[in-house]
């Protein structure tokens, strides 16, 4: 088993309804939405340019799939990010757009967020004791030969590569897309999402996601509000 803390809308939001259908699947449940042709891509191209991005679900990671530490459980994990998250202020990223980011489209920040970069940082640290230490295979898997230095020290450390200066708040929505096809590519998505990808994006709660085996699709274990605590003490 392994475990995720990742930020994704709610289920119901117009944003995680329309990347399910883009995906083909929701993260939330078992639905699995029929591919589509988008553009002038086929359901059977679309199906095959969002394989990878489909087992995760729609999400942007803050603290990337880890299995436990020696003595820490589920309900640990689960207790742990609640607190966390009601501690915390939700906010809003004034808009989202479309990036190609190494060979594969992911929707971004349209300007820096100070607030995404801190609320990642404290997730990668809060959350640090419940990872137990990466096996040499699962380095390997990071393809370490072509990290940088502060990419390498960042994942012998921390798990991760991408945390603290080389963290990018990102929500994949395809694999790597060939150089000649990335332009049409890039059509379809801005088609599909449409006025959604000139929306705010609305930062008010983390999921725990988890991979009951390895290569089994991401799902969500636990949604977690954010600002709980001051409500609480309130209402």
């Amino acid at each position: 088993m392994r475990y995720a803390i990742y930020y994704t809308p709610e289920r119901n939001d117009p944003l995680a309804q329309v990347a399910e259908r883009w995906l083909g699947r929701s993260a939330f449940g078992d639905e699995a939405p029929a591919p589509r042709a988008v553009g002038s891509f086929s359901a059977a191209e679309i199906a095959f340019h969002t394989a990878a991005p489909r087992r995760y679900g729609f999400h942007a990671t803050l603290k990337a799939p880890f299995r436990l530490a020696d003595g820490k459980t589920e309900g640990d994990l689960i207790n742990a990010l609640s607190q966390f998250t009601a501690a915390r202020e939700p906010f809003t990223v004034e808009r989202i757009e479309l990036a190609r980011l190494g060979g594969f489209f992911a929707l971004v920040p349209a300007g820096p967020s100070p607030e995404l970069d801190a609320l990642a940082a404290d997730v990668a640290t809060a959350f640090e004791p419940f990872r137990a230490p990466l096996t040499p295979e699962e380095v390997e898997r990071r393809n370490p030969d072509n990290l940088s230095p502060a990419q390498l020290k960042n994942l012998h450390k921390w798990g991760y590569p991408y945390v603290f200066d080389e963290f990018r708040f990102h929500m994949t929505l395809t694999g790597r897309v060939p150089t000649e096809e990335a332009a049409r590519m890039e059509m379809a998505i801005d088609s599909f999402f449409g006025p959604l990808l000139l929306e705010p994006l609305e930062v008010s709660a983390l999921a725990l996601f988890a991979e009951s085996e390895a290569g089994a699709p991401f799902h969500v274990r636990s949604f977690h509000t954010m600002g709980e605590a001051r409500e609480r003490k309130t209402a």
